[in-house]
């Protein structure tokens, strides 16, 4: 099989069949063998009815049921482990990325030899305020982060080799960094394509601009893990001594100031308790063991540790 097109989706009924039309229009004229993947992402409309209409009218059409909203990291993950293409597909059920794009983003990967090319909208049809501005910023910062010279993080349509995607894992909403995650991994061939933006015709966005923040929170928390994941002591051992060494050189000194001041002066010493250097040395010294513990206990878990996904599927046909 040629291609694998995975569209995760939440409540996008009126959007599927023109959809469905458009992409079977591109893959019958290239002559593709190919198959589509819906992942209803806990739709509360008619979305799980419309795909199974379009399975019963072509067999190439699969789908997966979410029991409610996982979100769409969850989605394409459950794609992914379904996708048995040569090339994988990515793209959002909202008419927004254009199926045209296909056979250019198939080619790339299978003549030029791309691991992973991520598509670009240059020219957006979304709200200034609530989405390009953001994303500008949003791009800028995963750019410096991750040394990956992609300009669009966030389109959704993006085109995989197949061993890509069944090599990494997309939890939580890190869908936005899968060129990060395939880097981190050893892919690093990664490339980019000008896509058409199509505005939305149907229904409504189901993005806020809080999903800006968290992307934010989670390019931080991956920019940790790309760097320290495989060796969490090297972070928290260091900082952890470093506190901890802090903490005992204000105690001895302490100490010393104490003994000086009874035995070379000769005057009553008060008690080391009073000073408030003590609880400052006393709390750099917990708080450095606790850090060091921290990574320690890191370590055995990556030593010891096996990686399972669950997915919470109603059904699947």
């Amino acid at each position: 099989m040629q291609l694998s097109i995975v569209i995760p989706l939440l409540n996008e009924a009126e959007s599927l069949p023109e959809l469905h039309r458009w992409i079977v229009s591109v893959m019958e004229q290239h002559q593709f063998s190919y198959e589509i993947i819906f992942i209803d992402d806990g739709s509360t409309d008619t979305s799980w009815d419309v795909i199974c209409e379009l399975k019963a009218k072509n067999p190439y059409v699969k789908g997966i049921k979410f029991l409610k909203n996982f979100g769409k990291s969850q989605g394409l993950n459950a794609g992914f482990k379904k996708a048995e293409g040569e090339v994988v597909i990515t793209m959002d059920a909202d008419l927004q990325d254009s199926p045209e794009e296909i056979p250019e983003l198939y080619q790339m990967i299978v003549h030029q030899n791309y691991d992973l090319v991520s598509g670009w909208k240059k020219k957006r049809y979304d709200s200034a305020i609530r989405k390009n501005i953001p994303s500008k910023l949003f791009n800028w910062a995963a750019r410096k982060t991750s040394g990956i010279a992609l300009n669009d993080f966030n389109c959704g349509l993006k085109a995989y080799r197949n061993k890509v995607i069944k090599n990494i894992d997309v939890t939580g909403e890190m869908h936005r960094y899968i060129p990060i995650l395939a880097k981190n991994v050893g892919f690093i061939k990664i490339g980019e394509k000008v896509v058409q933006h199509q505005a939305r015709l149907h229904g409504e966005t189901k993005f806020g601009i809080d999903r800006f923040t968290n992307g934010f929170l989670d390019l931080i928390t991956l920019w940790f893990l790309s760097k320290f994941g495989k060796r969490p002591m090297h972070f928290f051992g260091l900082i952890g001594t470093f506190m901890f060494l802090i903490g005992f050189g204000v105690a001895i000194y302490l100490g010393i100031h104490k003994l000086i001041t009874v035995f070379y002066f000769h005057q009553t010493a008060k008690l080391i308790t009073n000073n408030p250097l003590f609880y400052i040395a006393l709390t750099s010294m917990i708080l450095g063991t606790q850090l060091f513990i921290a990574g320690f206990i890191g370590e055995m878990i990556l030593k010891n540790r096996k990686i399972t996904n669950l997915y919470y599927t109603e059904k699947e046909i």
